[in-house]
């Protein structure tokens, strides 16, 4: 790599300088709205999920000052056959040979959003871990669907997975980008936003990775200040809805020292770059 002088240091500063307003005064007017998120916008919100949990683990906030959301989960199909004996996920969940895994698994998403009058949509794809790895479904198999589901609800405002870690959090977050561009590609205005996956969003790095990656596609993730209610004894109650996830859980991620932290949920808008700091993409 070669090595950039001090002329072609200040050169550098002085498109940063250019590109980025903020370090300006006084500040743009238009820096009065940055974060904001208009009740117009949350009309009709659509969260999408990876599994059959992950969207009251990572919104419940969100869905219970929203009541009506719909949560699309994109893997929430049962595999043509269940491993005998269970698979390792299954096991922590306390499953045994012949257990009808996901007929468990539907009836307690159903019961927790229903906690906070959101309505369930289930896709039928097949999550990793009853696959081989060359079977392991890819985002171009799933966006049809998951583009059917989610316009079917004319959302004004998505809420998708940052896709951290789990091969099928990744696959959902990666279709779900594919969904946003062809919605705007035909002119439809709804807010796009991806939450932090939890428990995956403490993993060294992987958020901070996942940002980068989004910020060099010119969707720029931004914290924005989502309306929520912080009611944590309601999220302990639709959590307890799970038994089955939460004791997988516990045992692998340590999910009740999360819970009792009580961190907060963080939602990041997708949008392109204020006019004019396009260039910081490059730096």
């Amino acid at each position: 790599m070669p090595r950039i002088g001090a002329a072609g240091r200040r050169g550098r500063r002085r498109r940063f300088l250019r590109c980025c307003p903020t370090v300006a005064r006084p500040a743009p007017p238009e820096t009065r709205d940055w974060g904001a998120v208009s009740a117009a916008e949350l009309a009709r919100i659509v969260v999408i999920s990876p599994h059959l949990d992950d969207a009251v683990l990572s919104c419940s906030y969100l869905l219970a000052a929203h009541p009506g959301a719909v949560v699309v989960t994109a893997f929430a199909g049962r595999p043509t056959e269940y491993p005998d004996p269970p698979n390792h996920w299954d096991a922590l969940g306390g499953f045994g040979p012949g257990d009808e895994v996901h007929v468990t698994r539907r009836a307690e998403d159903a019961a927790a959003l229903a906690g906070f009058d959101a309505r369930p949509v289930w896709l039928d794809f097949v999550e990793h871990s009853y696959l081989e790895r060359p079977d392991w479904v890819r985002p171009g198999q799933v966006v049809d669907a998951l583009e059917d589901a989610v316009r079917a609800e004319q959302p004004t405002a998505v809420f998708a997975p940052m896709g951290l870690a789990n091969p099928d959090h990744d696959c959902t977050h990666e279709a779900a980008l594919l969904v946003r561009d062809r919605m705007l590609a035909d002119g439809d205005d709804a807010a796009w936003f991806c939450y932090q996956d939890m428990p995956y969003y403490v993993i060294p790095g992987l958020l901070a990775w996942r940002v980068s990656s989004l910020f060099r596609r010119a969707v720029w993730p931004t914290p924005a200040a989502v309306p929520v209610d912080l009611d944590h004894a309601r999220k302990e109650a639709a959590m307890a809805c799970y038994p089955t996830q939460v004791l997988a859980l516990e045992a692998e991620w340590t999910l009740r020292a999360k819970l009792d932290a009580r961190v907060p949920e963080q939602h990041w808008r997708l949008a392109p770059p204020p006019a004019g700091w396009e260039a910081l993409i490059e730096r």
